[in-house]
């Protein structure tokens, strides 16, 4: 048995061996996670300015 886990599936391949599929939810999880992680870096940046004068 030969089977690897791979990172992104295509739609068009037919198995069951990913972390991430190509869909409507992966992408949102997605782009609310990178939201999440640029707006807590930038809170940092700007807590950083405030509270070093």
């Amino acid at each position: 048995m030969t089977d690897e886990t791979k990172f992104v599936k295509e739609p068009e391949e037919d198995t069951q061996e990913y972390i991430l599929q190509k869909n409507k939810k992966t992408k949102l999880g997605v782009t609310i996670l990178v939201a999440f992680l640029v707006i807590l870096v930038i809170g940092i940046i700007v807590s950083n300015v405030f509270f070093s004068n």
